[in-house]
């Protein structure tokens, strides 16, 4: 076997599992017609070594019990006995409950997808060359594309500024989040906002648990903790969730923006718009019918 084989099959065995694992903390725990399934990390480390006696799973330990968690929050769907439970209007998110706590949470919203057949807004390329040829990954060139053409303010009518990349931090009694990318802005009548960015590349999906996390984050004010180490209290701001997927079509690039929110309940799409870098050259001085942003 070669090492890529062994690798895919290692892989396979992982996600096969997690997958295992997650159905065995639920099932346990749910009760038909529940809104909610709470459990906690432990659990996990539990039901792994009760799968493996039963021969389900190969190993009786998960080295990181957390990227369980993450897998089904942002990288993969549930199993099909978690989804059969599901009301035909709502979906299952895992939501933080504190320090390793977690809940499943029925939401109408689960996931952020572009629209079919929206109009596209071309845009002059500002993205410096040297920044093109060397962009990591997906995800990193589209957070660098969005900062460098300065779409947030495009988008928001907004002057914004980047505030911090990769923000990984605590939120009291909810738990380790990330923020892909947090600015600040200002509005013309002086309106100071806090502004976190999640951004996917055109292989994955955006997900409505990010901004719940986002949204919640901005709103706590800090403890005393956090304050004597600088964090500051964005609970006082405006605050503005985007989330940015960059789709592909051929070899055009589109990246959809969205605006959300998030009511304490439920994540709702405010705002939707498509956008295309191209050459300066190219991008006309008047855009086409359609295409214009809101004045």
């Amino acid at each position: 076997m070669s090492e890529d084989d062994s690798q895919e099959q290692e892989d396979g065995q992982k996600q096969a599992a997690y997958a295992a694992i997650i159905e065995w903390i639920f099932l346990r725990r749910y009760k038909k017609g529940a809104l909610d399934v709470a459990f906690e990390r432990d659990e996990i480390a539990e039901a792994a070594r009760e799968l493996h006696a039963k021969g389900k799973i190969k190993k009786p330990a998960i080295k990181n019990l957390g990227d369980v968690v993450y897998s089904f929050r942002h990288r993969r769907p549930l199993p099909g006995s978690i989804l059969a439970t599901q009301p035909k209007d709502r979906g299952w998110l895992i939501l933080g409950e504190g320090d390793a706590k977690y809940r499943f949470h029925l939401s109408k919203l689960t996931h952020i997808r572009p629209t079919k057949g929206r109009s596209v807004i071309p845009l002059p390329n500002a993205t410096p060359e040297i920044i093109v040829k060397y962009a990591q990954g997906d995800e990193q060139a589209l957070l660098a594309e969005i900062r460098y053409n300065r779409l947030i303010d495009t988008f928001l009518r907004v002057t914004a500024y980047s505030l911090q990349s990769h923000l990984r931090t605590k939120i009291p009694n909810y738990g380790q989040i990330e923020i892909d990318e947090l600015y600040t802005g200002i509005d013309k009548e002086g309106q100071h906002y806090v502004i976190p960015v999640q951004a996917k590349g055109p292989k994955d999906t955006l997900g409505a648990i990010q901004t719940i996390q986002d949204v919640t984050y901005c709103a706590t004010p800090p403890t005393a903790a956090q304050l004597r180490k600088g964090r500051k209290d964005f609970s006082v701001l405006g605050c503005r969730p985007v989330s940015a997927q960059l789709v592909k079509d051929g070899d055009e690039e589109i990246i959809a923006m969205f605006l959300l929110g998030f009511d304490g309940s439920e994540v709702t799409i405010k705002e939707e718009r498509h956008y295309k870098l191209v050459p300066a050259a190219e991008a006309p001085a008047k855009p086409s019918a359609g295409t214009s942003p809101k004045p």
